[in-house]
């Protein structure tokens, strides 16, 4: 079939491959002028490891990956108040674990449909119509084309879900925090393989040292308004007073020449909730159809594991989309709707409200280096998940 996806990050590139691989012909169409690379440090396990995989691309991941060796919680001047042991997730997980910067793992995967699978952007869908038998397209640049299907793959913040579905406001539910991230060049000081982090009520920053003398940095903070408009201002609003390192990381932010480096990513922490995630011939995966957000942990490996569901069970159903789409969704719900309940249950310990429960979050982290303890964790790590194998 030709199948037409919007979105080029993890999700939509992904389904391009295993849709190629599987004897289809898909079209990728990102709004960007480029493939964007940049955003927050994530770590990678799970199913979307067992799929990565399956794709071959185990080594490239490990290669780019960072085997981060604990989670340092620091005060006003620096001094350690809880550190973690990231051994515990090694031992809850086993081997097939590593952390890397999202935009790596994401060219990771590009980098396997690039030259096989027609790739258009600065473009995006402005008009989705489907009959029986097709779905017609309309663009904001180029002339109408019809596919035999449409996979929003587009993100939290979906042109395709809008344009089948609804306005955002039906589906997105804020969580009250916003999230910012930004590689920077040369930050000093530098702490190798230690993921550090720095809290007041309310707000974490946290960096991370890369490769080439880069750094990571990641802000969290709540507030009442999604607005996200202006976002280093609204940075400065919230930390330029919050103690530690945060002037010079916003310095180092402010300072970096963004046609260089990544950017700066900002947006809201939210989670999308949907009755039915196809209309028809068009169907969302990822964000798109069910974030789980930031605070998951584990949405990028959930979106490799939604694409090579969706494309093996499109395989299974010999072309019958609609039974395709039906098994997609009743085998993967209850898994996103488990990890976003998680998620909410973890919004405390990214944007603490209160010194109290900064406490009792150190005291926590320290006490996770214990093995007993570290067990009643298990669950909200390990995926409680039967990963088909469709024989592609």
């Amino acid at each position: 079939m030709r199948i037409a996806i919007s979105g080029a990050g993890v999700a939509g590139t992904a389904l391009a491959y295993w849709l190629h691989r599987t004897g289809h012909t898909p079209t990728v169409i990102e709004q960007a002028p480029a493939f964007r690379s940049g955003g927050y440090m994530i770590d990678f396990w799970g199913v979307g490891y067992t799929v990565a995989q399956r794709m071959g691309l185990e080594a490239q991941i490990l290669d780019k990956g960072y085997q981060i060796e604990s989670v340092r919680s620091v005060g006003d001047h620096g001094q350690v108040v809880a550190a973690l042991d990231t051994n515990i997730f090694r031992n809850l997980l086993g081997d097939d674990f590593t952390s890397l910067p999202r935009g790596d793992l994401a060219a990771t995967i590009h980098d396997t449909i690039v030259n096989d699978v027609e790739m258009i952007y600065g473009d995006s869908i402005t008009a989705i119509d489907q009959d029986d038998n097709s779905v017609r397209l309309t663009f904001g640049h180029a002339g109408p084309r019809e596919f035999d299907l449409v996979i929003g793959a587009d993100g939290l913040h979906s042109n395709v879900r809008r344009l089948v579905f609804g306005p955002d406001a039906d589906f997105e539910r804020y969580l009250g925090c916003k999230v910012a991230a930004a590689v920077v060049e040369g930050y000093r000081p530098r702490d190798e393989l230690v993921y550090v982090t720095y809290a007041v009520p309310g707000r974490q920053v946290s960096r991370v040292a890369l490769r080439e003398d880069r750094t990571l940095a990641l802000f969290v903070f709540r507030d009442a308004s999604p607005e996200i408009s202006s976002p280093k201002a609204q940075l400065h609003n919230r930390f330029a007073d919050a103690g530690w390192e945060c002037p010079q990381l916003l310095a180092a932010v402010d300072s970096q020449d963004s046609s260089q480096g990544d950017g700066l990513y900002f947006d809201v922490v939210s989670q999308v909730r949907m009755n039915h995630w196809s209309r028809g011939r068009v169907l969302l995966i990822g964000d798109a159809a069910g974030c789980i957000s930031l605070l998951g942990g584990e949405g990028t490996g959930l979106a490799i594991t939604e694409a090579y569901v969706l494309a093996g069970e499109l395989h299974r159903a010999a072309g019958d989309h609609l039974r395709a789409f039906d098994a997609y969704e009743a085998r993967l719900r209850p898994l996103i709707e488990a990890k976003q309940s998680n998620a909410q249950q973890l919004l405390g310990f990214f944007a603490t409200r209160t010194r109290f429960g900064l406490w009792f979050r150190n005291l926590a982290l320290r006490a996770m280096n214990l093995r007993m303890l570290t067990n009643l964790f298990a669950g909200t790590v390990r995926d409680d998940f039967d990963l088909p194998d469709y024989g592609i």
